[in-house]
């Protein structure tokens, strides 16, 4: 993760881009690129893997760019979050279905 985050800021240092990545235009990035990653299945599930993965590459970047914005490190608050999703989804009440944590 060091070399991808590492590439990411050179890549926007040289073009002078962080003076538009604050953390709301980060997070609407976000949401935008999101968005273009939906369209790929947007009428069925015929769907081209390249484009997917160029799509959620660019959801990726912009969230590596946001969590460096607020400096907080990504695999610290993913392991942060999956403890509390284990907590609100005990295996014992949750395997194999999806019913939202509050309904089960």
């Amino acid at each position: 993760m060091d070399v991808v985050k590492s590439q990411i800021k050179k890549f926007n240092e040289k073009r002078d881009w962080d003076q538009f990545h604050s953390p709301e235009n980060l997070a609407k990035s976000i949401s935008i690129e999101a968005g273009e990653l939906l369209e790929c299945f947007q009428w069925d599930n015929n769907f081209d893997k390249e484009e997917v993965c160029s799509e959620l590459a660019d959801v990726m970047t912009y969230c590596i760019l946001l969590a460096d914005k607020l400096d907080v490190e990504v695999e610290d608050i993913i392991l942060q979050k999956l403890g509390i999703s284990e907590k609100k989804y005990p295996v014992e009440k949750s395997k194999g279905i999806s019913t939202k944590y509050d309904k089960l």
